[in-house]
């Protein structure tokens, strides 16, 4: 379900499927149709399990700084339709997609795609008639049959690789990877953040397989003491992203730009870095209180250890909401060890798992459930402690709407 999406299908009469369905063949159809103006696009392909929004943040600032125009497309959408195709950092208009569904009903592709297959085109029009430098485009779910696959980018980026989406992309880390390593194209260098060794293998394979240069965090650069040292060495001031995960996607996201060929100064990177703020990536809201996405086992690891190192030998209070068919056992698991309570939400989304299907995955000792909207959730602090609000993106979005 992509929010206000059926405004536009309704709008411009076009039709197309809400459901996940793997493979290029359609979108490649449509965009033949469209007269592939995504090969045209100086794109950055970005995939992975955890870190591509932020990798992607920092990218998109540095490039502002550098004095470049940018397009994003990135998934799932925080609030609706509209942030997930951004310009310059800002969410596109109600007029330029009117322009993009426009194009697209007259090009006969109603009842070709599924939602978000009809997304991407969207987003490849209207970055093709709008002309940015360059495209930072994020996977939706994948890689190797995601509809984003059918661009050949300046580098292939791959943040980060653990278990999920396992009923489409497979159950063991070997298998994700596969999937992933499906944005390698031939020739193209890849640059990856911190890998598990399986998943590493497979990368190696397939970058080898296509002759494409692969550029290693902690081989071929890396970020230490907020010193980056990769293609070039930057001394970065501060960064406003908190937790050692978001000095890897800073550094992942340098890297990637300096191998497409960008002239980066240190100045620029470094003030590009310090201003990057994606939402509800450890996002503090209001004093003490903060969201984050964490919504898998591998991301509520990281959050956990931010925890630890913002607020060493504290315990916070969390507040989760999350979607049906998550590993949320293992997920709640991850944030046992820095728990003072949990308190679990319903939220309105049609796939949301409710709070009592929460609660009975939760081995914590405090724990309650609650309703999202309802007067029983209060975004406070209790005893001084800090409150964090993590679980799907959908909830954080509906929250601060």
């Amino acid at each position: 379900m992509i929010p206000k999406m059926n405004v536009y299908k309704e709008r411009w009469g076009i039709d197309s499927d809400n459901s996940i369905k793997p493979g290029l063949d359609a979108v490649r159809e449509a965009l033949s149709k469209m007269g592939n103006l995504e090969r045209e696009l100086q794109v950055i392909h970005v995939a992975g399990t955890n870190g591509k929004g932020s990798t992607i943040a920092f990218m998109e600032a540095i490039l502002k700084e550098h004095g470049f125009s940018t397009g994003v497309f990135s998934s799932p959408a925080i609030i609706d339709i509209h942030d997930q195709i951004r310009m310059n950092g800002d969410e596109i208009t109600e007029e330029e997609l009117d322009k993009s569904f426009r194009a697209m009903k007259e090009a006969g592709l109603s009842g070709l795609l599924t939602d978000f297959e009809l997304l991407t085109v969207a987003a490849f029009l209207t970055f093709g008639r709008l002309a940015p430098d360059y495209v930072l485009l994020e996977t939706g779910m994948g890689g190797l049959l995601d509809s984003t696959n059918v661009v050949v980018p300046l580098v292939s980026v791959i943040t980060s690789i653990a278990l999920d989406h396992t009923a489409f992309l497979g159950g063991t880390i070997a298998e994700v990877a596969e999937q992933k390593a499906g944005i390698i194209k031939k020739g193209i260098p890849v640059v990856i953040g911190p890998l598990p060794e399986e998943a590493l293998k497979v990368v190696h394979a397939i970058s080898s397989r296509q002759v494409s240069p692969l550029f290693m965090y902690g081989e071929q650069f890396g970020m230490k003491n907020n010193m980056f040292n990769g293609t070039s060495t930057f001394l970065l001031t501060e960064r406003k992203m908190k937790g050692p995960h978001q000095g890897v996607n800073a550094a992942v996201a340098i890297q990637s730009l300096l191998v497409a060929g960008i002239q980066l100064t240190e100045e620029a990177a470094s003030k590009g870095v310090a201003t990057t703020q994606l939402a509800h990536r450890f996002q503090e809201i209001s004093p003490g209180v903060f969201m984050d996405g964490a919504h898998n086992p591998a991301a509520a690891k990281v959050l956990a250890d931010t925890i630890r190192f913002e607020f060493p030998g504290e315990k916070v209070d969390f507040v989760v909401g999350m979607l049906k068919g998550k590993d949320i056992e293992n997920t709640l698991n991850e944030l046992i060890p820095v728990a003072a309570s949990f308190t679990f939400l319903t939220f309105p989304h049609p796939q949301a798992a409710t709070g009592e299907q929460l609660m009975e995955h939760c081995h914590h000792q405090r724990k309650r459930v609650t309703i999202a909207g309802s007067d029983t959730i209060i975004l406070v602090t209790e005893e001084n402690r800090k409150l964090i609000v993590t679980g799907s993106l959908y909830l954080l979005g509906g929250l601060m709407d």
